[in-house]
């Protein structure tokens, strides 16, 4: 048993993936999500597999999946190597002395071990995160940049079709005042049918955020994120002191200590936890059980992960306690090809956890070649 667990292969994939229709953020717009699949190999034949992905490339946190698949390859697989996947804790410690920050390349690498873990002793990947708290999520949609009427038409398809009963919508492209114009028509044509948020990917600073945020939360507008870049924790804390609805963190919540520094200074109501950007499974459950001790709940948030990077945001959304906000996992919902023999299960406006081992999900190879990069 002991030598079945050990790792014998690492390898990588590169895929670009379709999208339903184009995804617009405020600094960015993309068609396709690029994806990397880490793939872990026991000497026992089972393999587990992660996914590095960051949404329309490294304009969000600085890596890429190039990037990633440059450092999986170079520099994480030689520690993976001969080690045993249940000794997650000491093999990531040691990643970490040869690799700093690259929290995705991370995550990707992680993920695959405890799928891997978990398929060994034939349980569901959120039995080694401490069992499930939930067994499904609500989940949020995200709509775009685009005109109000257009993000409308969207959002009442959804609604008609009992998809999804909150919106995000992102800002931050226009003139501040465009802008709030613009989701204030949204607010209103959805008011009493269905929750209005919204993202400004931290395009604002202090003064345009404490000018322009009360007009929204006027509008019906239930949360706010990320108004200013992610540095700025004490003028995030000012903002969400001056705010009747909640803030969200999540360009400035990377990392625990990040979260303790959010929690300390009252600098936002509610963490966003991606596994992606936190590096992995076991860094989010650490962030959210801070956000619970100082009465914050978490939100799972999305990279716009294919249906394996999902399905290990699933895991941990439904292990951890304090996952009380939602979601906004609804990556493979955007993506236009399935990538799973069996589909994530949607239903309800929730995302429900799979059974089965590991993360419960099995690539489709078909798919796998069809859009893998040469």
């Amino acid at each position: 048993m002991t030598d079945d667990l050990r790792i014998d292969r690492v390898e990588t994939v590169l895929v670009d993936v379709p999208l339903r229709r184009p995804h617009r953020f405020a600094r960015a717009v993309m068609d396709a999500q690029p994806v990397l699949y880490v793939f872990v190999r026991t000497a026992g034949g089972i393999t587990g597999v992660g996914e590095g992905v960051v949404p329309a490339g490294p304009w969000w946190g600085g890596e890429s999946v190039e990037t990633m698949q440059l450092v999986v390859e170079r520099y994480m697989a030689p520690v993976l190597l001969g080690r045993r996947v249940d000794d997650l804790h000491r093999v990531m410690r040691d990643v970490g002395d040869v690799i700093a920050a690259n929290l995705f390349a991370k995550a990707a690498v992680e993920v695959a071990m405890h799928d891997a873990w978990a398929r060994c002793l034939g349980v569901p990947v959120h039995t080694l995160l401490g069992g499930p708290a939930r067994t499904s999520i609500p989940v949020t949609w995200a709509l775009g940049t685009e005109p109000a009427q257009v993000v409308v038409e969207e959002a009442l398809g959804k609604l008609d079709a009992g998809l999804h009963h909150t919106f995000k919508l992102k800002m931050g492209a226009q003139d501040p005042a465009a802008d709030v114009a613009r989701i204030r028509t949204v607010a209103e044509k959805l008011a009493g049918v269905a929750g209005v948020r919204v993202d400004l990917n931290a395009r604002w600073d202090r003064l345009t955020s404490l000018i322009h945020l009360p007009r929204l939360a006027e509008a019906g507008v239930e949360m706010v994120e990320q108004p200013v870049p992610g540095a700025e924790i004490e003028a995030l804390a000012e903002i969400s002191a001056a705010l009747p609805i909640p803030v969200m963190a999540d360009e400035s919540l990377r990392t625990p200590s990040d979260a303790v520094r959010l929690a300390r200074l009252r600098a936002a109501d509610i963490f966003a936890v991606k596994t992606t950007k936190c590096g992995g499974l076991r860094a989010s459950l650490d962030i959210a059980a801070i956000g619970a001790a100082a009465g914050l709940p978490t939100y799972a948030a999305t990279s716009i992960e294919s249906p394996v990077g999902t399905a290990a945001s699933l895991h941990f959304a439904c292990a951890a306690p304090g996952a009380t906000w939602g979601s906004e996992l609804f990556g493979p919902l955007l993506m236009a090809e399935e990538m799973l023999t069996t589909p994530l299960h949607y239903a309800g406006g929730h995302l429900h956890l799979p059974s089965g081992p590991g993360l419960g999900v099995e690539l489709d190879p078909d798919k796998l070649r069809a859009f893998r990069r040469d």
